[in-house]
């Protein structure tokens, strides 16, 4: 197939098939689209999320890689003492065309400085748990 004739829309890829506007999540969490669920592997997120939108404190069971796309973010880790959460160093900033990692169990927030266009990987089957 030429390149020409070749036209990518969510027609032509599974993985545009898949959109959900989440209704119970965070303010300014606009879209994810996602593969159905591999417990053996990893599951993908495209995520949008709207500038000065945030998540609370939270953890995911596996390990998980954030890519930006597009805007700017921050995340601040935590570590949880007999008083509750502490921060734990300072805040994370990651801006377009950076990765950031963070290990499964491992308590955080995330500030979305500017709009953002993300790419989220997480290994098995996803979860959040409110800290």
């Amino acid at each position: 197939m030429s390149h020409d004739t070749l036209t990518l829309t969510a027609d032509t890829s599974d993985v545009w098939r898949h959109h959900i506007a989440p209704e119970d999540g965070p303010a300014g969490f606009l879209i994810r689209t996602t593969l159905p669920e591999n417990p053996d592997g990893v599951e993908v997120f495209l995520e949008q999320w709207a500038a000065g939108s945030e998540e609370t404190p939270h953890f995911h069971p596996g390990d998980d890689m954030t890519v930006v796309i597009e805007g700017r973010m921050a995340v601040q880790f935590y570590r949880q003492t007999p008083q509750g959460l502490v921060k734990d160093g300072e805040p994370v900033v990651l801006e377009k065309g950076q990765t950031g990692y963070i290990k499964g169990g491992r308590i955080h927030d995330a500030r979305y400085l500017e709009a953002c266009k993300l790419v989220f990987v997480h290994s098995g089957p996803f979860d959040l748990t409110e800290a």
